[in-house]
């Protein structure tokens, strides 16, 4: 089943899809076109990961593949939805898109196993973890500059129940102006798979009903500019899709500020750390 939350005079109501229609709890019905999506996951908190897939790290030249995931939180504030816009800071040129699955947790999870890891999943959605890496520089590795920025992390359209998909059976496809630029299936290069991750990091952290996953993104994340549309389709569950604006506002000019270094070029480019560090001295930013 796939469950949506739309918006309708300024106030949140649950839909099911049905066909071209998205049934609301009291039985109206919103056509699917017509409809004002909200993230279908209002998550209580969220983890987030990078390196799980086999071909970004091959992209990387990594000489050695991650032994286990790397972790870090996002804030609440990036959540936004299907047919949001994503603001890209005055001053800043490297803002990536990364499709990924985004996993629900549906109750208490602690020290699992990996048998039983999906047992404890709600249902899945797609996200959008964009990242600004004009400020790869800052909060060493923490990335909240990067990725935690207001509407960096669009959700949805739908949450489809666990029962209704294989987690190691999904195709996902990133597409930028219609060209599609990233491609792959989950079950043959996700090197850490949903259950993995989720009794990787359950073993130390409690995971809650509401808590949400996000669990990396394949080869060929690169940036975006101003005016792009960006759609993320995973089999079964849907299309993401989000436009790039310009961010309104000025920075305010207090701690550290955007700059293009040789970590922006590497990550956002996904060229060898050598050969970003000489175009950064020649300039070639």
């Amino acid at each position: 089943m796939k469950h949506a939350r739309i918006e309708i005079n300024a106030q949140p109501f649950h839909a099911i899809l049905e066909g071209e229609y998205l049934v609301l709890d009291d039985g109206s019905r919103v056509l699917e076109s017509e409809a004002k999506f909200l993230s279908p996951i209002e998550p209580r908190q969220i983890f987030a990961t990078h390196l799980t897939y086999r071909s970004r790290c091959v992209e990387y030249q990594m000489k050695k593949l991650p032994d286990a995931p790397a972790w870090f939180v996002k804030p609440l504030g990036t959540v936004s939805s299907h047919g949001a816009t994503v603001a890209r800071p005055k001053g800043c040129k490297y803002l990536n898109y990364e499709g990924e699955l985004a996993v629900l947790i549906g109750r208490r999870c602690q020290n699992v196993s990996l048998e039983d890891a999906l047992s404890y999943v709600a249902g899945y959605t797609i996200v959008n973890d964009f990242g600004v890496h004009d400020f790869r520089h800052a909060d060493r590795g923490a990335m909240v500059r990067v990725k935690g920025q207001d509407g960096f992390a669009p959700m949805g359209p739908y949450l489809v129940d666990a029962a209704d998909l294989d987690p190691n059976n999904l195709e996902l496809k990133t597409f930028v102006n219609g060209e599609m630029v990233q491609h792959s299936h989950l079950g043959s290069d996700l090197m850490f798979n949903v259950a993995y991750q989720i009794a990787d990091l359950a073993r130390l952290v409690t995971l809650e009903a509401g808590d949400v996953l996000f669990t990396g993104t394949p080869a060929h994340s690169r940036p975006v500019e101003i005016g792009d549309v960006v759609a993320v389709e995973i089999s079964n569950i849907g299309r993401l899709e989000n436009t790039i604006v310009e961010l309104e506002r000025d920075l305010v000019p207090v701690g550290i500020q955007p700059e293009v270094t040789a970590a922006t070029l590497h990550v956002a480019l996904a060229i060898p750390e050598d050969e970003a560090e000489a175009r950064v001295k020649r300039g070639e930013l």
